[in-house]
This record gives C-alpha cells, sequence and structure tokens, in this order.
C-alpha cells in the first residue's frame, strides 16, 4: 500500500491545532450513545495518542443543570480529548465551553453537522449550515470564553442544492476556527449514499487551518484513499469504530510507520466485546447491559453464526449472559 512520499510525511507528523499539537492525524469521532468514557479507553488502548470526543453535549441543557451529565466524564488520564457542544445560542455556548475546558477538555468542538431532526429543530447541528451569522458568533462566541482551541465538525450543505461548504468553511476559519472536520456527505443524506470527498479536497485548498476528513472511513484502505482525494490534514474514524475499536489505532499505526498493523483475530474481537459489555456494567449498571446490547450485535460480523448471535446478544438481561454467548461463540471459531 503506497501513498505519495510528501503526503507521507506529512501524515507522519504531529497535527498542531493552535496552541495544541497532537501526536496522531487520525481522530475519533464524536458518536451518540457511543463515546463514552468505556469506549473511548477501548479506542486510546489501540491509538493512545489520537484525540477522542466526547458525546456532544446541549449546551442550554447544561446551563440549567446543577450536576454535569456523565457525557462529559474525562477520566484523569485520558488525553488529548475534546468535548463537543451544540446549540444555536452564543452565550449558553460559551458558557458551556467554560465548563468543558475545566473538567479537562484540550479542544472545545461546536457540532454544526449533526442531521438528526431533535436537533436541527432545536437550530443546531447541520440547520447552522443554513443560518451561517448565528455558526460566525458562535465560533465568535466561544473564542472569547475559552483559551483552547475551538474546533468545527460539520457536513456539505443542507441537501444536493444547497452544498456550501467551501464559503461555510472560509466564514469559520474567518470567525477564529482553528480546525474543521468535514463529514462528505449534506444532511439530507444522513448516512446514505457515498461520502463525497472531492467536495472536502475543495476546501483544503482554500484554508489555512487543519482541514480533517470524515465519511466512509471504515478501514485503513479506505483512510488512505480519502486522504490522497482530499489531501487533509487528517481522518476521523466514525460509524467504522462501531464494534471495532481497533481501527483508529490500524490507521494511526500505518501512518507513523508505513507498515501493515496486525489485525485482531474473531476470538480477540470478541475478547474486546465481553471488556467492553464488562466496562459498561461497571460504569452504569444495569443501564450499561442495555446500551451493550447494540455494542455486542456491532461486534458479531464477519463469522460463522454472527447473525443468531446478534439476535441473542440484542436481549441480555446481564454480564453474565453475555460472557456466555460471546464465550460460546469464541469456543465455536476454535472448533471450526
Amino acid at each position: 500500500m503506497i501513498i505519495p512520499s510528501t503526503l507521507a510525511q506529512k501524515l507522519a507528523t504531529p497535527l498542531k491545532i493552535a496552541s495544541v499539537t497532537i501526536n496522531s492525524r487520525v481522530l475519533q469521532s464524536p458518536l451518540s450513545g457511543v463515546t463514552d468514557l468505556v469506549f473511548r479507553r477501548l479506542v486510546r488502548r489501540y491509538a493512545p495518542e489520537s484525540m477522542t470526543y466526547t458525546e456532544m453535549v446541549n449546551a442550554t441543557e447544561l446551563s440549567q443543570m446543577k450536576k454535569l451529565p456523565r457525557l462529559m466524564d474525562i477520566a484523569p488520564d485520558e488525553q488529548p480529548i475534546s468535548i463537543q457542544l451544540f446549540d444555536c445560542r452564543p452565550d449558553f455556548m460559551a458558557q458551556a465551553a467554560i465548563k468543558a475546558v475545566k473538567e479537562g477538555a484540550q479542544t472545545v468542538d461546536i457540532n454544526m453537522g449533526c442531521p438528526v431532526n431533535k436537533i436541527t429543530k432545536r437550530g443546531g447541528g447541520s440547520k447552522l449550515l443554513r443560518e451561517p451569522e448565528v455558526a460566525i458568533a458562535l465560533v465568535q462566541e466561544v473564542k472569547r470564553a475559552v483559551d483552547v482551541p475551538v474546533t468545527v465538525k460539520t457536513r456539505l450543505g443542507w441537501n444536493d442544492q444547497e452544498i456550501n461548504i467551501i464559503e461555510f468553511a472560509q466564514r469559520m476559519e474567518e470567525a477564529g476556527a482553528d480546525m474543521i472536520t468535514i463529514h462528505g456527505r449534506t444532511r439530507e443524506q444522513g448516512y446514505t449514499g457515498k461520502a463525497r470527498w472531492e467536495f472536502i479536497a475543495e476546501v483544503k485548498k482554500r484554508l489555512t487551518i487543519p482541514v480533517i476528513a470524515n465519511g466512509d472511513i471504515f478501514s485503513l484502505e479506505d483512510a488512505l484513499r480519502c486522504l490522497q482525494v482530499t489531501q487533509a490534514d487528517g481522518v476521523m474514524c466514525s460509524r467504522g469504530t462501531l464494534g471495532y475499536p481497533f481501527l483508529v489505532g490500524e490507521i494511526d499505526y500505518f501512518l507513523k510507520t508505513g507498515e501493515m498493523p496486525t489485525y485482531p483475530t474473531i476470538n480477540q474481537r470478541l475478547e474486546c466485546a465481553k471488556e467492553h459489555l464488562q466496562g459498561l456494567w461497571e460504569y452504569k449498571g444495569y443501564r450499561g447491559i442495555l446500551q451493550s446490547r447494540k455494542h455486542l450485535a456491532w461486534y458479531c460480523k464477519g463469522f460463522e453464526g454472527a447473525s443468531e448471535l446478534r439476535d441473542k446478544c440484542s436481549r441480555i438481561e446481564s454480564v453474565e449472559e453475555g460472557f456466555d454467548l460471546l464465550d460460546s461463540a469464541k469456543q465455536l471459531t476454535i472448533d471450526n
């Protein structure tokens, strides 16, 4: 697997986000209901120098809480880490950013790309692509409030008739954003169709701040193709890490060494699933068991009997039940 030498040299160096230096060009995307402390710990095991993100936090709701939500939990040794916020109110966003920095966030990320209705109806997420003046105010207000880099994650536009990412990204940089991550789809696309990396390439040509490419990164090969097309400063992994927290580390290893990573066996993946289940139970109790059902389903793929195992894992009621199912699958792969 070969990438141009000049690009390879750049990607093997640290990523500079204003005053913060990250020793990796591969980032773990914030994912609602996924990137909690337990999941991030697994990702970081294989990619200790990569930036990870919390699940996104509603700035307005945060302002009304007496106690910080668990979404903002950061382990004492968990660096580099960013807290992602969403809202359309600059004052609440600034207050939330201050709290995020106090919790240990090295950067504050503003979500301007989430396509989900309950977010866009509140004026947040990808709705900001239609409200660039509000987006500018958010960046400016947060920049005034905190002394860490402020970053933006967004999409190509609202729909195919409103792809405005080039102008939007330029305005975010002018407003003071220190980095921008672009998911190569429109809001209307959601997660359907293909990510159009060529638009990210056009943005990269025009900006001086780091541009991170996102969308359809499911393997090391995907990441390298994306980087060649976009010439971006790094890649952000999202859905490719569901049930596979090894991905960020695999890409990071190749970019730093030029060598192919050692891929996990099926049994190693199932053992990781057990650890994930145990971690969620210890961290969240029975609610963690309920949340683990979807995670275990994501781990169960690519081997004989995976479909049946997914179905059973989707109904577990205890750690012991989950362990029994996963251990049975491990034994089956050994026997075969």
